[in-house]
């Protein structure tokens, strides 16, 4: 048990470190979807000019799919938008 603990423990930090390394280069606008006091926005941070299908979460709507190339893409309003990301596909 503590060694499944200790692997966990491991996996979680890996990821961790993972994801602080993709989003130092850009702090104000960090890989994924964030939202500023007013907006909502997924960057897709990639150096292969791939394009992917993001899922976004819209508040008392249905929600819907988007391709977005790479770099910021705006979502609209962050009253409307619940939050966004990657569905595993390209686009």
């Amino acid at each position: 048990m503590l060694g499944t603990l200790g692997s966990v423990a491991l996996v979680l930090t890996s990821l961790g470190a993972l994801t602080a390394a993709t989003a130092s280069p850009a702090a104000a606008n960090p890989c994924g979807f964030y939202e500023t006091g007013s907006d909502a926005f997924y960057n897709h941070c990639t150096s292969d000019g791939s394009h992917v299908v993001i899922k976004v979460d819209v508040a008392w709507a249905a929600d819907y799919e988007r391709c977005v190339g790479p770099g910021t893409s705006w979502l609209g309003s962050a009253a409307k938008i619940q939050g966004a990301h990657y569905t595993g596909r390209t686009c």
